[in-house]
Parts: structure tokens; C-alpha cells; sequence
């Protein structure tokens, strides 16, 4: 069992959530109404989850095991991650400034969550085509059966401290119930 295992199952939800918010954000653009509650939730999602959790697994323990191993954290599959990490904030933070202003009736508010979600979008699958299919593999060549138990067992640890115990099926549960309204 590879711990990378852990990590594509969080891509498959994430995958999911990335298709609701492009659905939200070009009906945005379009001029149609969406649930502003709706796009908060997905912003909490992407922050929460995508972000603070998921990333924080792989910045925290992944990258750190890999540059262990040999794979230069400078540059590289990893310095690409780490900036594609940074960028995606960049895009939620556009995506979040933008929520008070689409509660205000700002017209205009609408377009930018509309192309900051739109790129965020673009740049995560990107972001997770590379992981499963080249940082991913590195790190199951790479990675000894004894170091893919301990990272899963890391994992573990900072979802219950970054998300709390039970958080994974909650955030599972809205993307679930996301996925049966929007797509």
C-alpha cells in the first residue's frame, strides 16, 4: 500500500469541487445567480481541505521524504509543485477578497471570482495531472514500503490536526452533495 494512495483519493474530490466551481463561476460569468452560500462553501472546501490539508501533506511530509531520497526539492517536480501551491493561494485569495464585494450586489465582483476560479481550475488539474502521474510514481519507486507506512500514518495525523476527527467525511459528504446538484 502506497501512501500516495491517500493523496489521489483527496484528488478525486477535489477534482469533483474543481467541476462545481467551474460550473458556479461561468454561470457567474453569464450573469446567472448562483448561491453565494454555495460559493463560500466551495472557497472553505478549496481552503480548507485542498489547501491546508492536502498540500499540507505533501509540503509537509511528502516533498520533505522525496528530497530525502534524492529528488531535489530546488527546481524540479517538487520546486513546480511548491510554486503551483503558491499560485493556487494566490487565486483563492482573489476568490475570497471577491465573496464580500458578490454579497454587496458588486457587479463587478462576479467577473473576478469568475476568472479567479476559472484559473484556479485550470492550474489545480493541471497540478494534479503532474502529481499522479510523475511525482506521485516517482515517489513509489523511490519511497522504501516502511516510509509509504509512516507517511500514511503522518497523513493521517494532519488531517485530524488540520481538519478534525471526522472532517475528511465531512468535507467527502459536500462534495458528494455538491456533485448530485451541479453535476
Amino acid at each position: 500500500m502506497y501512501a500516495t494512495s491517500a493523496l489521489r483519493n483527496d484528488h478525486e474530490d477535489i477534482l469533483v469541487m474543481l467541476s462545481v466551481l467551474e460550473r458556479l463561476a461561468t454561470e457567474l460569468q453569464a450573469g446567472q445567480a448562483v448561491k453565494l452560500t454555495h460559493l463560500e462553501q466551495a472557497v472553505n472546501y478549496l481552503t480548507t481541505f485542498a489547501d491546508r490539508c492536502h498540500h499540507g501533506k505533501e509540503e509537509d511530509l511528502l516533498f520533505p521524504a522525496l528530497a530525502e531520497a534524492g529528488i531535489p526539492s530546488q527546481g524540479g517536480p517538487i520546486g513546480v509543485m511548491l510554486a503551483e501551491h503558491t499560485q493556487g493561494r494566490a487565486y483563492i485569495r482573489a476568490m475570497q477578497e471577491s465573496l464580500p464585494r458578490l454579497h454587496a450586489g458588486d457587479t463587478s465582483a462576479g467577473s473576478a471570482f469568475a476568472e479567479a476560479a476559472l484559473g484556479y481550475v485550470q492550474l489545480l488539474r493541471n497540478h494534479i495531472a503532474k502529481e499522479n502521474n510523475v511525482l506521485f510514481v516517482l515517489a513509489e519507486q523511490r519511497l522504501s514500503p516502511s516510509e509509504h507506512v509512516r507517511l500514511a500514518a503522518s497523513f493521517a495525523q494532519v488531517e485530524r490536526e488540520r481538519i478534525g476527527e471526522g472532517g475528511q467525511e465531512e468535507f467527502h459528504a459536500l462534495v458528494e452533495q455538491f456533485r448530485a446538484l451541479y453535476l
